[in-house]
């Protein structure tokens, strides 16, 4: 097994791109070394890519923020910027396992680990995050409710690596929220959870992204969710109808976490309390 660290997103792909063997990316590692120990993986390659500047920073600007797909849960957390406009996103992001994890994990690595239990990734999805994806011959943009495309796989061709996650400017009197289910207190995997984002006029909500992860092989944008609330003013109805679109939505798993009905029911129940706390943080009565 080789261990590359390049210092440019061009050198990793072109890393990625010339192996014959089997490829992985190295962000934090909290998912691809724990996989190596249990022998589930074992990559000919390792790309670390924590030393490549581009993917280690947060920027800001005029359309939205840029998070580098190397930025830490931790880091992510304290920047008061990203924690104020998206507080769903960052409280998604800071569920990824423990403190110690935090100081590791990424929102990226969350993502392309694929799992349909991701924490992050309800939350970005609702938010409208994109992904900025390199290749050796190109670079693209994608919206990230297209990267996983199910469990453990992506749409990422061998030479392309995600550079970074993109959040659109906020507009004024917006919010956003992400909830889950666990079985215990904290450090489990979501049994189901539920991701909202709207934005009022004159209280009224006017535009929103309703995505419930955890019940279906991947994280489900629900249309019908978004519209069962726009126009109105979060009253009962609207929310009894976003709830029933949410667990409309829903193709769960059965197993010992939870049944297919008591995930299909709980669904609904999380994105109409998400909705809720986001209703709640664009200013909404």
């Amino acid at each position: 097994m080789r261990y590359e660290a390049p210092t440019t997103t061009k050198e990793a792909v072109t890393l990625l791109a010339k192996e014959k063997g089997k490829a992985a990316v190295l962000a934090g590692g909290t998912d691809l070394l724990v996989r190596m120990k249990m022998g589930i993986s074992e990559p000919d390659l390792i790309v670390d890519i924590k030393h490549i500047p581009a993917m280690n920073a947060v920027k800001h600007s005029a359309t939205g923020t840029k998070i580098g797909a190397a930025v830490s849960g931790a880091k992510l957390v304290k920047n008061k910027a990203i924690t104020k406009a998206w507080p769903g996103v960052v409280e998604a992001t800071n569920l990824i396992g423990s403190d110690q994890i935090q100081g590791r994990c990424t929102m990226v690595g969350n993502l392309c680990n694929a799992s349909p239990a991701a924490d992050s990734v309800p939350a970005m999805i609702a938010a409208g995050a994109k992904a900025v994806v390199v290749g050796k011959t190109k670079r693209r943009t994608v919206a990230v409710e297209n990267i996983a495309t199910g469990p453990g796989k992506t749409s990422l061709a061998k030479d392309e690596v995600i550079e970074a996650i993109t959040l659109p400017k906020r507009p004024r009197n917006s919010g956003d929220a992400y909830l889950r289910f666990i079985p215990r207190t904290e450090m489990d995997i979501a049994v189901v959870s539920a991701g909202v984002n709207l934005t009022l006029q004159k209280g009224v909500v006017k535009t929103a992204r309703v995505c419930v992860g955890a019940v279906a092989p991947t994280a489900v944008l629900v249309p019908d969710a978004a519209k069962a609330i726009i126009g109105t003013k979060l009253d009962a109805d609207a929310l009894a109808n976003l709830a029933a679109a949410c667990s409309a939505a829903c193709n769960p798993i059965d197993d010992k976490r939870g049944t297919i009905e008591y995930r299909t029911k709980v669904a609904g129940v999380l994105g109409r309390r998400a909705a809720e706390i986001a209703f709640k943080r664009a200013g909404g009565a």
